[in-house]
Parts: C-alpha cells; sequence; structure tokens
C-alpha cells in the first residue's frame, strides 16, 4: 500500500536530515505547484521543480522551526488570519534558529545572512514582529507558515514541553510525548510502552490482533525502529536509574567516548572552526550480518608475507649463551667451570642478551565496506574485492604468527549511524565462519572514516589484550557522507589517525585496486604509514618495513635478519 504522504519523486533522501533536526519521523514531499515551502508539523513540503540544493534549504528552515518549537500551537494561533505577522515573525525566528543550528550542522554554518539575529526565543521574535518597525523580509527559500494547517486536527507540532536539542546524542530519557494517540494508535498499546527504551515487544503483539491497524504516522512499511524525539532531562523521577555522566577530557581539550546503549559517541574535528564537536557521531558496534550458509572457501597463502612479517619482533626475549651481552648467564658461567675442571676448552659465550624477538602484537584489520568500494579496474574487479581478500590473507598470516587478530568492517549513513560490524573478534579465530562472513559482506553506503577509525582504535586499545596494537586500514581513501567531505572529511579522518598514535597505537593504512592519487592518499593519511598497490602482493616483500615504520615510536627494533 502506498504511504499517503510518501513523494514518488525522491524526495525520501531528505528524511533523515529531517528526522535529525526535528527529533522524530516526519515526512517530506512536493508542495503543489506554484506552493511556497511549508509544513503542517507532519510532512514537511518543498517546492516542486527546484534543484537539492533549494530544496534541502527549504526543508532545513521549516524543521528547524518544527525541531525548535517556533511552531508551537500557541505561537501559531496568535498568527492565524495575520499574513503581515506571520511573514515578519517568519523572517525574524528562522534567522534565529539557523544561526543556532550552525555550530551543529554544516549546511547551517553555510548560509549567511546580511542583518544580525536580535531574538533569543520564539517569544521575543513573536514580540519584536508586533512591533510598529521595519522588519526585512525572509529569503523566497524560507518558505511560508501555514495556521491553518498547522492547527488542523491531526497535525502534530512539537509540544514545547518534550521538544528535542537540536543534537539527539544529548540523549538522557526518551520523550514520551503522546503522539502515538494522535496519530491513531490505540491507547491500551501505549500502556506497554517502557518510557526509558520505547521497547515495542508487547505494542507489536497489540497492534498485530485484529483491528489494530498499523498508524500511518509511524512510517514506511518496516521501519520498525524509528527516530525518537529525546530531550535534557532536568530532573529524575522516583523510578528512573542512573543517567550518563557527562565527562570532562583535560587531554589538549580533546573529547573522548561516551558509552552507552545505541552505540558509542565519539568526537568529530572541525577543521573550519579549529576545534572538536563533542559527543558528534554515534558508532555502532555489532556482529556481521551473514546467513546461515557456511562454505568455507580456503585463502591462498602468501609465503613472502609470511617470511616477512615473522622477521618482525617486538617483545623482550633473553638469548642466552652469547658472546656479548647485558649479564652473565649463570647457567653459562657453570658450564664453563665445569668443562674447565674436567679438562675440555668450554665456549666463553657466557653472557645473556635481551632482544626484542617476540612478538606480543594485536591487529585489527579494518575494512572499508562502504559503497564506494564498488569501483572496478579494467579486469572487473572491484577495490572491495581486492581488500577483501587482502583481509583474509592478513589475518591467516597473521593467526599463524601467533598474534591477535580481529577483522572488522565499516560504513556508515549519517553520522547517528556509523556502522562497525564484527567479523571475527579478538578472541576468536578467523575461521569458515569468519571467512562466510567477510565473503557474503557487500558494500553499502558511505564513509565517515574518521568514526570508523575511532570506534576501531578504542575496540583495539581496550579488547586487544597485547602490549603492541596496529590498526591496519584498507580504504580507497575517499572519505564521504552527509555534511562528511572535501577538506573537512580529510582533516577528521587524519586527526583520528593522529589521536590513536599519540595514544601508543600503530597505524597502517593500505589502498589495494583503487585509483585515488597519492597526493589525496597523503592529505587523508597525513604522517601515518600508508602505501597503495594493485594487490596485497605487489606489497608483500615490503611487508616487513611497513610495519616497522608504524610501529618504531612503540619500541619495535629492526627486522631480525639470518
Amino acid at each position: 500500500m502506498k504511504h499517503p504522504c510518501r513523494d514518488p519523486n525522491g524526495l525520501d533522501r531528505f528524511r533523515l536530515l529531517a528526522g535529525v533536526l526535528v527529533g522524530r519521523s516526519v515526512e517530506v514531499a512536493q508542495a503543489p505547484a506554484g506552493t511556497a515551502a511549508h509544513t503542517d508539523g507532519r510532512v514537511i513540503f518543498v517546492r516542486a521543480g527546484r534543484s537539492d540544493a533549494e530544496q534541502r534549504r527549504e526543508l532545513l528552515v521549516q524543521a528547524a522551526l518544527l525541531g525548535a518549537g517556533s511552531l508551537d500551537p500557541r505561537v501559531v494561533k496568535a498568527l492565524r488570519g495575520r499574513p503581515s505577522l506571520a511573514r515578519h515573525y517568519l523572517a525574524l525566528e528562522g534567522r534565529r534558529v539557523l544561526t543556532e543550528l550552525a555550530d551543529r550542522v554544516p549546511l547551517a554554518a553555510e548560509l549567511s545572512f546580511d542583518t544580525g539575529v536580535d531574538t533569543a526565543t520564539a517569544d521575543e521574535s513573536l514580540a519584536m514582529a508586533r512591533r510598529r518597525r521595519p522588519v526585512i523580509d525572509p529569503p523566497e527559500w524560507f518558505g511560508v507558515i501555514r495556521p491553518s494547517r498547522l492547527l488542523a486536527p491531526g497535525a502534530r507540532p512539537t509540544d514545547r514541553e518534550s521538544r528535542p536539542e537540536f543534537d539527539p546524542l544529548h540523549v538522557s530519557v526518551a520523550d514520551d510525548d503522546g503522539d502515538a494517540e494522535q496519530s491513531g494508535e490505540g491507547k491500551s498499546a501505549k500502556l506497554f510502552e517502557n518510557p526509558l527504551f520505547r521497547s515495542r515487544t508487547l505494542r507489536d503483539l497489540f497492534r498485530k490482533q485484529p483491528g489494530s491497524a498499523r498508524a500511518s504516522g509511524d512510517g514506511p512499511i518496516g521501519a520498525e525502529t524509528p527516530m525518537r524525539a529525546v530531550r535534557r532531562a532536568r530532573r529524575a523521577g522516583k523510578q528512573v536509574g542512573s543517567l550518563p555522566t557527562r565527562i570532562s577530557f583535560i587531554d589538549g581539550g580533546k573529547p573522548g567516548a561516551v558509552g552507552g546503549a545505541g552505540g558509542t559517541l565519539y568526537p568529530e574535528w572541525d577543521v573550519h572552526h579549529d576545534r572538536y564537536r563533542p559527543e558528534w557521531c554515534r558508532v555502532i558496534d555489532s556482529p556481521c550480518p551473514a546467513n546461515d550458509d557456511i562454505t568455507d572457501t580456503g585463502v591462498p597463502p602468501d609465503d613472502v608475507l609470511r617470511r616477512r612479517l615473522a622477521r618482525v619482533g617486538l617483545g623482550p626475549r633473553a638469548l642466552r649463551g652469547r658472546s656479548a651481552g647485558d649479564e652473565l648467564d649463570l647457567e653459562a658461567l657453570i658450564d664453563l667451570f665445569v668443562d674447565l675442571r674436567s679438562g675440555y676448552s668450554p665456549s666463553e659465550n657466557v653472557y645473556r642478551e635481551h632482544r626484542k624477538v617476540a612478538r606480543d602484537l594485536g591487529v585489527l584489520i579494518l575494512l572499508d565496506a562502504s559503497g564506494s568500494a564498488t569501483d572496478a579496474d579494467p579486469d572487473g574487479r572491484t577495490v572491495h574485492g581486492h581488500q577483501r581478500r587482502a583481509a583474509a590473507t592478513l589475518a591467516v598470516t597473521l593467526e599463524e604468527l601467533g598474534d591477535r587478530v580481529a577483522v572488522y568492517a565499516f560504513r556508515s549513513h549519517g553520522r547517528h549511524a556509523v556502522h562497525l560490524h564484527a567479523i571475527t573478534t579478538f578472541g576468536q579465530r578467523f575461521s569458515a565462519v569468519g571467512r562466510t562472513r567477510l565473503n557474503q559482506l557487500r558494500p553499502s553506503g558511505y564513509t565517515r572514516l574518521g568514526a570508523g577509525i575511532r570506534g576501531a582504535g578504542e575496540i583495539l586499545k581496550t579488547r586487544a589484550g597485547t602490549q603492541n596494537r596496529l590498526l591496519l586500514l584498507l580504504s580507497d581513501g575517499l572519505p564521504y557522507d552527509s555534511g562528511y567531505e572535501g577538506h573537512y572529511a580529510e582533516a577528521d579522518a587524519r586527526k583520528a589517525l593522529e589521536e590513536l598514535r599519540g595514544d601508543g597505537v600503530g597505524c597502517l593504512c593500505l589502498s589495494l585496486g583503487a585509483d585515488t592519487d597519492s597526493t589525496a592518499l597523503n592529505r587523508v593519511f597525513g604522517s601515518a604509514g600508508h602505501a597503495d598497490a594493485t594487490t596485497l602482493a605487489e606489497l608483500s616483500p615490503h611487508m616487513d618495513d611497513l610495519f616497522l615504520s608504524c610501529l618504531r615510536e612503540l619500541g619495535a627494533p629492526k627486522p631480525v635478519r639470518g
């Protein structure tokens, strides 16, 4: 059944942005011909026949007004039947909400206004609009405010008491705003909704009973986990458990990760303002999705790679019977005296030497599984195929050498959904199950590279269980996501690698089968170790040097020759 508000012209691509700004699920549709952009509280209408950039700006204004509570009923009622007042209010309030949003949304930061913002709240904007003083008309892309549609029965403007903050990552308590009753959802199902986590198990059971139809306001079929409105809690009720504690960091002003249900929040580096955006990206660590058909596909051995990596020594080891060393070897001295008393000519190798040749290494192989990895070379082999084969070969080889290995893949769908898919975790063998998961992995989504690196780095630091740790990134080096591209994205990825190296984690970035030029790779990976080639076999003869160049700051020695 076709959704009554779904637009057939591809405007669904704006629903994520609209939901983030409003704090709840809203629809996006084209306005009738000749009609300006507006909203009725449930649907945001943008003008037909406009470019993506123009429609995105129109949506930004209307969604920001809804999210800020600027279209609450008590305000809209004052605008009913007074188009001039509504226009002045829109001019003042639209500029105010976009200015406040600029610190959190890069798209809003790109918009500039000739005049400053004179109001701090919706009430002040309304009061100033009522005064007999000139107000500059709003730009055409601000759209209009239609009080009759916002106040019509069934409209759902956000209630001011429960409206979300602009950044829904500041989650303390889920907002129970009673939308279900207004959208036609039965009160009996509402009784079984957990106010903290919104568990839908019992609600779905009641919905499936005869006569319990799915509410049209719940989004498309299959959208069982809609974006929820949230707000900061000023005080907790008697039945509420402990809330997440906000953490202060003193390490050079760098915010850290904040864990919680539904993922971990990480900062993002804003190169344009030379500062971090704390708790900006949500990274979700979950098992890699795969079907039950486990077909074990062998991994061809790479003898050159194995020989080279076997030369890498990391941990301390005492070598006995040396001709020179750090201290005397007591057992060798005893043997020396016994031999002398027995009339033999003993060896004079009576020293003990401490050398770092024992391996104590944890490696996390991070595979870029975004949609950009579908690009193919002239032979039809994709970047994803090259990287997937390299990940399997590296995992098998490192495991054979006794290292602790984990394999993860990452992709993103906006800053609120950066997924880290666990193919094998630390402590698991890269067995037939892991190889099947890797083979069934299909690229999709986008590449929020900095968040993926930070999430993988945290896993490596807390779960590897080794003294020496290395992040091995397989990526085409093309970061891109919603509001994440160009110089901004490159600087954030580079910053994330710098952070890990500052925490004592080696970083090696390999770009295989991609046509990304070396200049672009240098901008993304910075001073971290990186190399590019068509296949892993081209890099195998140099892999020991690549590993050691990344681990040298951890105190790794030169390769053990011989």
